[in-house]
């Protein structure tokens, strides 16, 4: 009996010692992001107005606004996601609903996998020689989608997979047994019963997008004027912040665009936080 009561002991006393440890490490990661956003905050919140978001930029960005940037980077954002979006959820239904397991689904998956550990730079060179020089699109906005667009692939694919593969057989089956299609099944039925967690893994990948500066300084350009197309070439906030900051043109500038910049991207992954309880329920 002692030694029954040592071992429960023993055990206590480490499931205390790793909440502990748990609570101190989420009390870190909490404090560093409080104090990156008190930070820009301090810095950026001063020059943060209406002006700042709807004018343009004036002595390359040492006065003015935002304002083309933040369209150049929308347009970004959507010929990304005009294209990764339906490769990506095509390729998880194909793989979820119309395959089986075997070494092709294997091999696809390993190089998505292999894809979303592949740094953003080597996507910008990649999407240089092929986008810019090769394709001839030169620095455009949609040399630098179709980039996004590869860069965001794999995200989009596996989290579609792993929010269709949620969705209970029985679904599946209670369709086909009225005598639905398997097409049928999946447009009307699964994909809908999924569209939560779909949703959270394109606004992950529209983050991911929104932050990018290395893939889009290759492709996009550094170009500070409104776009009229989308063959023109274009500068997103995370260039513009880059910019700034390391050329030294202004860094109170620089501050008020992270800013910007940091409060978009908390918006994107709090929204895919609150859909994913949503699409466990």
């Amino acid at each position: 009996m002692s030694t029954q009561h040592n071992v429960l002991q023993n055990n206590a006393r480490m499931n205390r010692l790793g909440i502990n440890i748990s609570r101190a490490m989420t009390g870190l990661v909490s404090t560093i992001l409080v104090a990156i956003l008190l930070f820009l905050l301090v810095k950026g919140l001063g020059r943060m107005s209406v002006e700042f978001l709807t004018e343009a930029p004036v002595d390359l960005g040492r006065g003015g606004g935002v304002f083309p940037i933040i369209v150049s980077t929308a347009l970004l954002c959507l010929v990304a996601l005009a294209i990764a979006v339906p490769l990506g959820v095509g390729t998880a239904v194909y793989l979820t609903e119309y395959t089986r397991e075997g070494w092709g689904t294997t091999i696809i998956r390993f190089g998505a996998e292999c894809l979303a550990g592949i740094p953003s730079i080597i996507f910008g060179l990649f999407g240089f020689m092929l986008f810019v020089v090769w394709m001839g699109l030169g620095w455009s906005i949609l040399s630098g989608g179709l980039t996004l667009a590869c860069m965001v692939l794999p995200t989009i694919i596996r989290t579609s997979e792993e929010a269709i593969r949620a969705v209970p057989p029985i679904v599946r089956a209670v369709g086909l047994s009225l005598g639905a299609t398997q097409s049928q099944v999946i447009w009307q039925i699964v994909l809908p019963q999924a569209r939560n967690g779909i949703l959270t893994g394109v606004i992950l990948a529209l983050g991911r997008v929104i932050g990018e500066t290395a893939c889009v300084i290759f492709t996009t350009g550094i170009s500070i004027e409104m776009p009229s197309s989308l063959f023109d070439s274009a500068r997103s906030l995370a260039v513009h912040f880059y910019l700034l900051a390391r050329e030294g043109i202004s860094l109170p500038m620089a501050y008020t665009t992270a800013l910007l910049l940091t409060l978009l991207i908390l918006f994107m992954n709090s929204l895919a936080a609150w859909l994913m309880p949503r699409r466990q329920g």
